[in-house]
């Protein structure tokens, strides 16, 4: 018989998975069934709807059903390639806007005196205990031309108009670099704070300076949370849809917006159910690239 403790065990590695498969997998699985329907107007909006009830042989005829006209419209109408390709744009480039300013703060936290640690990174936490939603509206009043930002600018004699930031692509990318900047500093916190300062203190023994002291030790040895904290950010800005819908204006075209246009205001749950499956086909590659190098850096021998 299987004793208590390898009962414990196998409980602590299965209750992860079975997480992963109720709160993930099913759902998706969800998606997908409603991708390959067609839209109707019905409640819900699209057909087959499987009765579970039923038997069997009606789930068959419903799984005859299923087409493909929901991925052909994807490729049929630009907007949805637009969308996509503005929001990999838009997330690309906050992500790297992140990182320029993530950097600095986490190298500063990692180098802080041991005591001040702690409450730097509460700092750094800090924004979380704020709702989104508020933090997204403050901006608003920040952006706006009659906003903070322009009456602090004119007041200073730098500018003698107000700069047309908000309602504009760079209003989303101040937006989603301010609410995913944590995302992306503690990641690089860790990385920064784990690495053997002797390494440094040889690198200067041999008159490396401090710029090549950084290239040469630092930055590579971070490498690994530049990746995490760069996934972590451009993964969930592809899909945003708060900070775009607030900040952004009638240009602004992102893959979350178009999604909720789908969903909430034509009623076609095919067509944005299909845009979603999409959307995770085109993040999970450099998901499975991350997974890739971490591996092959856990495997490195010491």
């Amino acid at each position: 018989m299987i004793s208590h403790r390898a009962w414990s065990e196998r409980l602590v590695l299965i209750a992860p998975y079975a997480w992963l498969a109720v709160l993930f997998l099913a759902p998706f699985a969800i998606v997908i069934k409603i991708s390959l329907s067609q839209s109707a107007l019905a409640l819900p909006p699209y057909t087959p709807v499987f009765d579970w009830r039923a038997g069997p042989d009606a789930w068959i005829a419903g799984v005859r059903e299923f087409s493909f006209a929901a991925y052909a419209s994807l490729a049929e109408d630009a907007l949805y390639l637009d969308s996509y390709l503005s929001s990999l744009r838009l997330a690309a480039t906050a992500t790297v806007l992140t990182l320029l300013v993530a950097y600095p703060m986490a190298y500063a936290m990692a180098r802080a005196p041991a005591r001040w640690r702690p409450v730097l990174v509460t700092l750094a936490i800090a924004p979380f205990w704020t709702s989104f939603l508020i933090r997204v509206y403050a901006w608003i009043a920040i952006l706006k031309d009659e906003g903070l930002l322009n009456h602090a600018l004119i007041a200073l004699g730098l500018i003698a108009e107000p700069l047309h930031v908000f309602g504009t692509d760079w209003a989303v990318q101040i937006g989603i670099v301010y609410s995913y900047l944590p995302f992306m500093l503690l990641p690089l916190y860790n990385a920064i704070a784990r690495q053997d300062a002797s390494l440094v203190e040889a690198a200067a023994d041999l008159g490396a300076g401090p710029v090549a002291q950084f290239w040469k030790i630092t930055f590579p040895l971070s490498l690994g949370g530049v990746l995490a904290g760069a996934l972590l950010v451009f993964i969930p800005a592809v899909g945003e849809f708060v900070i775009p819908d607030l900040l952004g204006g009638s240009d602004t075209l992102m893959i979350g917006h178009t999604m909720w246009t789908e969903f909430f205001d034509n009623r076609d749950w095919p067509t944005a159910s299909a845009a979603t499956v999409v959307l995770l086909a085109l993040l999970l590659p450099p998901l499975a690239l991350y997974d890739r190098s971490r591996r092959r850096a856990t495997e490195q021998p010491t």
